[in-house]
């Protein structure tokens, strides 16, 4: 394969890629219970898998985005009354942000809201087909995230 149809490849590749995160993005962020945002969901999502406590700064490294844009985030979670941005208590400077009952109990049900969803993208597919595309696209993600530091 030459230079030229090797970085063909990858444009054809990355755009794929693209196309599909806002065609998802979309579709879950219709499914999700009323008011909450893919970006809400994601941090919600991560605090609970990852566990929280984390700062604001830790977490906009995680997604990629600015302070500013998780600080906007964090601000409307907390408003309604789905995480708590509490002073750190080893650096008082600090912030740390928690789940909170009702934080657990909204991403619980976006997961929910989002299983008939998982089925109809499912469509002409078998898990198979997923299961064998995970590992190299997890391979990847592992690839660009180290290249990012």
């Amino acid at each position: 394969m030459t230079k030229h149809q090797e970085e063909s490849v990858l444009s054809v590749f990355f755009t794929e890629i693209a196309i599909i995160s806002q065609l998802s993005f979309k579709a879950f962020e219709q499914v999700l219970p009323r008011g909450l945002t893919v970006s809400q969901f994601s941090v919600l999502n991560n605090l609970s898998r990852l566990g929280d406590g984390k700062s604001p700064s830790v977490l906009a490294n995680a997604f990629q985005v600015t302070k500013g844009a998780m600080t906007n985030t964090l601000t409307k979670l907390e408003s309604s009354g789905l995480v708590e941005v509490r002073a750190d208590e080893t650096d008082r400077r600090g912030k740390q942000v928690f789940l909170t009952p009702a934080g657990i109990k909204a991403r619980t049900l976006a997961l929910k809201s989002q299983a008939h969803l998982l089925e109809e993208l499912m469509g002409p597919f078998k898990s198979t087909d997923f299961a064998k595309a995970t590992p190299f696209l997890a391979k990847l993600r592992a690839h660009l995230d180290a290249a990012r530091d």
